[in-house]
């Protein structure tokens, strides 16, 4: 396959510092908006689930078709795995009644298991690779099993750890600062580093999804779940402007 089809065909967006501050937004994003369609319209994580469930895969069938790199696409369909990550991860951890430890290890063997059939199949798991309908497909199953787990996680330690939201924040934005010290300091494989960062910006979105729109007296903002998702809806919107964004390079 010559360069010039391969980024064609890439149609995944370079990792910017751009890319990990819409990340973020998006899975705080994916936390609000999940909680607004289970909770306050009071759908619950079953109907909501399968309510995101069929955005999902129509955003990612849109997206696996497309024969070019664009940002509106690609944005939605993370966003699009963020929410039905919190409706699917709240469904596994409290309504299947296997607890937070529980849905954690389920959902981490299940993206393991995942990384380990990409690899298998295709010989690497690097984003630098999404240039085939197969990579495609595992790329977007694998982004989410780790949004699903990251949820869960996140839940986990602001909650049952008692830690409360703001410090569940700082603890993961800390690793996040560890990942990117790391990548500057050592040759450590820049994939790894990947998803391992691309992991922790879920739980982390998780944590302040939560704590902008949960009671005050629970270490909340309490700001209205549909308020919280507008607003980030927007800043996503503003960053896909301000932080001019290209299809990543193939090989």
């Amino acid at each position: 396959m010559n360069t010039d089809l391969e980024k064609a065909l890439s149609k995944v967006p370079e990792v910017t510092l751009g890319f990990w501050i819409i990340k973020i937004l998006a899975t705080t994003l994916g936390e609000t908006g999940g909680d607004a369609v289970s909770m306050s319209m009071g759908f619950g994580y079953l109907a909501g689930t399968a309510i995101f469930a069929i955005i999902f895969l129509t955003v990612v069938w849109v997206q696996i078709k497309a024969t070019h790199f664009s940002p509106f696409t690609y944005w939605t369909t993370i966003i699009a795995t963020t929410t039905i990550g919190t409706t699917l991860a709240d469904f596994a951890d409290r309504s299947l009644g296997i607890g937070y430890p529980g849905g954690s290890l389920l959902l981490l063997t299940l993206l393991l298991l995942s990384l380990f059939i990409w690899h298998r199949a295709l010989g690497t798991i690097s984003v630098q690779s999404i240039t085939t309908y197969k990579a495609e497909i595992f790329y977007w199953v694998t982004i989410m099993f780790s949004q699903t787990l990251g949820t869960a996680l996140g839940d986990w330690t602001a909650d049952t750890a008692g830690l409360g939201y703001t410090a569940a924040a700082g603890i993961f934005s800390g690793l996040l600062a560890i990942i990117v010290l790391i990548y500057f300091k050592t040759n450590i494989s820049r994939t790894a580093l990947f998803w391992t960062a691309f992991i922790l910006t879920r739980p982390l979105g998780a944590v302040v999804g939560d704590f902008l729109d949960k009671p005050i007296d629970h270490g909340g903002l309490e700001l209205s779940r549909y308020t919280a998702s507008i607003l980030l809806l927007i800043a996503i919107i503003v960053c896909t402007f301000v932080f001019k964004q290209r299809a990543g390079k193939a090989h």
